[in-house]
């Protein structure tokens, strides 16, 4: 059995739930519902701003990947941010990711609170959201296999809607549904298959990136999985396949069936697909799927947050009453840390939405991507290192090292600052960019408090 230093977590995780928890990660309710912005915004092209979006979340996750497989460490980028870049980059990785993740937190629990309110109109939205925060709170507290085997069924639940969703379309699409007409008549037919120019469908990259995060979770459960070089290896080396089926084949589905320029496609295009091919209960279905896809989400983010935040105290980057765990094996002061500022953010949600709640949605909007840019610069130098000190670790690869890594840096970077000029990202980067400073301040506060180094998790 491989093993590594899980500073006191149990491994209990099994690589069926790796594999799912790497696909439910990718899978969120913003492929359901906010991939119509996207194509409200691009056209039929849509499809391409996903494809380039995934190429380069693939590219990030195959580095990821490498330094993962051969360096399973507790805390995943955070470690290996501390160890090549410095402290004060591992401390800024840790600290924007635990704030990324308990902001989707309050975000997940507020949208699937307005879920529920469409089937219990008279309950308040922030009871429906604390309810769910609640329940999935328990889950978290039980062990990481409770998580795990949650975080199972919701993925594939999630699969199994998008795999049907697919097979529908491929029917329709060759003119095998009832009333189907067949044929790819859309993607042209309204303007042309980038009506809105080229610079439309680059600009969409942006936002699709963000539909992307998450694929990460899995090298942050691998300190938890009874074999984590081969769980994250399996789940990376198949994540190809998973971009390229359930994202750009499905809003390729949505475009070719519902043109383009639809409103209901705004509103929801997997429900104007079923709409118009005449599917019973539609509107009841897509709830019921989304839905799955907010818990999903909410659950995963609770795991992430609170296992990030346990990995920042073993390097006295966080309290380090946070460390302690309960008798499962579950840092469960951590995992409530989250839960605490969720159900605060949930109810600035409630009290203050347009100001305080807005703000807090804003100022996390580009932080997964300054993770991600980190990521890329820590493997560049994670390589070098590996190469020189045990070359036999590298079991996995980054392909075309080291200039396709320099590739995705640069590309990567390009997405970032164009977050800063477009009109619709403007906002979240510089308030993104807001979070980074607070960020780094704390940790000029926590250096001088504690000026002597401190030993790095990362380890052979």
């Amino acid at each position: 059995m491989e093993t590594e230093d899980s500073g006191g977590l149990r491994q209990s995780l099994r690589r069926r739930h790796m594999n799912l928890i790497a696909l439910g990660g990718v899978i969120g309710a913003g492929l359901f519902v906010g991939s119509g912005v996207v194509i409200h915004r691009t056209g039929p092209a849509a499809v391409v701003s996903f494809l380039l979006a995934g190429v380069l979340t693939v590219l990030i996750m195959r580095m990821l990947a490498e330094m993962t497989v051969a360096r399973p460490a507790l805390g995943s980028f955070y470690a290996y941010a501390r160890e090549v870049l410095g402290a004060r980059a591992g401390f800024a990785v840790g600290w924007m990711y635990w704030y990324f993740f308990v902001i989707v937190v309050a975000v997940e629990a507020v949208a699937g609170g307005e879920i529920l309110q469409l089937w219990l109109p008279g309950v308040p939205l922030w009871v429906l959201s604390g309810v769910l925060l609640a329940v999935l709170t328990a889950t978290n507290l039980v062990s990481a296999r409770s998580y795990g085997e949650f975080e199972y069924w919701f993925a594939s639940i999630k699969v199994l809607a998008i795999a049907c969703f697919l097979v529908v379309g491929a029917l329709a699409v060759f003119g095998f549904w009832p009333g189907a007409h067949g044929g790819l008549a859309n993607l042209t037919a309204h303007g042309g298959f980038a009506p809105l120019g080229v610079g439309a469908v680059l600009a969409a990259v942006v936002p699709c990136v963000a539909f992307y995060t998450g694929a990460e979770i899995v090298t942050i459960a691998a300190a938890e999985s009874a074999e984590p070089r081969r769980a994250v290896a399996d789940a990376m080396r198949s994540i190809i396949l998973r971009v390229v089926a359930f994202y750009v084949g499905s809003v390729f589905v949505v475009v070719a069936v519902v043109p383009w320029n639809s409103p209901e496609i705004r509103v929801s295009p997997y429900a104007a697909v079923l709409s118009v091919l005449e599917i019973p209960a539609v509107s009841t279905v897509m709830n019921a799927i989304v839905l799955t896809a907010v818990l999903s989400c909410l659950n995963s983010a609770l795991y992430t947050s609170s296992r990030m935040l346990f990995a920042l105290t073993r390097n006295g980057d966080a309290p380090r009453a946070l460390t302690r765990l309960g008798r499962d094996g579950v840092p469960r002061r951590a995992i409530l840390a989250g839960t605490v500022v969720g159900c605060v953010s949930v109810l600035a949600a409630y009290l203050s939405p347009d100001v305080v709640f807005q703000f807090l949605v804003n100022s996390y909007g580009a932080v997964a991507l300054f993770v991600y840019l980190a990521i890329a610069l820590a493997q560049v130098r994670m390589r070098r290192r590996i190469e020189r000190e045990d070359p036999g670790a590298l079991s996995l690869r980054m392909w075309l090292f080291p200039w396709l890594s320099y590739l995705t840096i640069g590309l990567m970077a390009a997405v970032i600052l164009a977050m800063a000029v477009l009109p619709d990202s403007r906002s979240q980067f510089w308030l993104s960019l807001a979070t980074l400073a607070v960020v780094l301040a704390a940790y000029e506060v926590r250096r001088r408090r504690a000026p002597a180094p401190l030993a790095t998790t990362a380890g052979p």
